[in-house]
């Protein structure tokens, strides 16, 4: 029977319609692959260590005037204005910078290149939540007398390219930099204490000494428990950084921004929506080739009505009828899939070793997004093909009942 079917389906196979359909597919396919495939490989760019990348944030800080300086005015930031900074409409959440109240004083140092380092410093800390290094180890435990430190890496590119360079020292690298400890001193409130201090990251977003909030709240509380710790620096995460509402409310409160977070937060966006649009467009394409191929099904089905409607009235099950159309589009689906996966990997060959060449810290994964992805619009669409052919099917089985 099936072979009878068979053959009443080649006699009506438009070649131009089904390659219509194959190539739009195939077409619409890669793009949304190769835009799942990208997205996921530049995804550490995006979330991963310290990219600028990884969300929209600002640095908020107030103007220093010559007026203010002499006249001792404040540049911290009181409640109520992080208070209503948090209220803002452009706003997602607000992070206070909290200093040091006490003397800090640290010391360097690596017997074997007879490097040693010691100078006065600070600390600062900011919620865990703005923290752009891995937390696995952002914790402190007063029991093991060991704090945790996060520097910005240009300070390490300060000493490498710079100090280093021009002492004839060897240059040290982020991994040589994990294993050394610091010998943290700290005195205030008539105590004086001694810590070692891990470095367990680097950061490009935060430009100071970062150590853990729960350090900073028992230090402070511990050597200036007299003083309330005042932060003149708060980090800002934003819903849209290319509104126009944060440079005006920044203008009319006096704040300014460091660096170029504004612009960094508008690559973020841009780019962004450039990924949203692309993959939009394959799967609009997709979609239309999904149609094409129900319009070539149903034509095929309608130029052998009377000869299917024949098999159907002398016994043939609607299941069996149908079973051919079902292998027709769901291998030509599987088809597709198999050379859109084939496409993203070798497009992705090409595009790995840019991404490699501009971020060497960049680690790629493997192809399980785009084969996953894929294996979801081919699940999908084949279930709908089945669905709407077997519906079709039994249109002209209750026709004729």
């Amino acid at each position: 029977m099936n072979r009878l079917v068979w053959k009443l389906l080649r006699q009506h196979i438009s070649i131009g319609q089904l390659s219509g359909f194959f190539l739009a597919n195939i077409f619409g396919m890669l793009i949304v692959l190769l835009s799942v495939q990208f997205y996921k490989d530049v995804l550490p760019v995006f979330t991963q260590g310290d990219s600028f990348m990884k969300k929209d944030y600002i640095i908020a800080t107030k103007k220093i005037s010559a007026l203010g300086s002499l006249t001792g005015q404040s540049n911290t930031f009181s409640k109520e204005e992080i208070k209503e900074l948090e209220a803002q409409p452009f706003t997602r959440s607000v992070g206070a910078f909290t200093p040091t109240l006490f003397k800090v004083s640290a010391g360097l140092g690596m017997q074997q290149a007879g490097i040693r380092i010691s100078t006065d410093m600070f600390f600062e800390s900011v919620p865990d939540a703005f923290v752009d290094v891995s937390l696995d180890k952002w914790h402190f435990d007063e029991d093991t007398q060991t704090i945790p430190i996060i520097i910005p890496r240009n300070y390490l590119n300060l000493y490498n390219f710079g100090f280093a360079q021009s002492r004839n020292l060897p240059k040290l690298s982020e991994g040589v930099m994990g294993l050394i400890q610091m010998d943290i001193v700290m005195r205030g409130n008539g105590r004086m204490e001694q810590y070692k201090g891990n470095i367990v990251g680097f950061s490009n977003r935060l430009n100071t000494i970062l150590v853990p909030q729960s350090f900073m709240e028992w230090a402070n509380k511990t050597f200036a428990p007299e003083r309330d710790a005042q932060s003149s620096r708060l980090i800002v995460e934003v819903k849209n950084p290319t509104d126009t509402a944060i440079t005006d409310y920044f203008q009319q409160k006096n704040y300014e921004t460091e660096g170029d977070n504004l612009d960094a937060g508008k690559t973020t966006y841009f780019l962004r929506l450039t990924t949203g649009i692309v993959s939009g467009i394959g799967l609009f394409i997709s979609i239309l080739s999904f149609y094409i191929l129900m319009l070539s099904v149903f034509l095929l089905l309608q130029k052998n009505t009377a000869k299917l409607e024949n098999l159907l009235l002398i016994g043939y099950s609607p299941s069996k009828v149908a079973l051919p159309y079902h292998v027709l589009t769901v291998g030509l689906n599987l088809f597709v899939l198999f050379l859109a996966i084939g496409g993203v990997a070798w497009l992705r060959s090409y595009y790995i070793g840019v991404l490699q060449t501009l971020l060497p810290q960049l680690e790629t994964g493997s192809l399980l997004p785009c084969i996953l992805a894929g294996s979801i619009l081919f699940i999908v669409v084949s279930t709908l093909n089945i669905l709407l052919i077997r519906k079709k099917v039994l249109s002209i089985w209750k026709g004729n009942k």
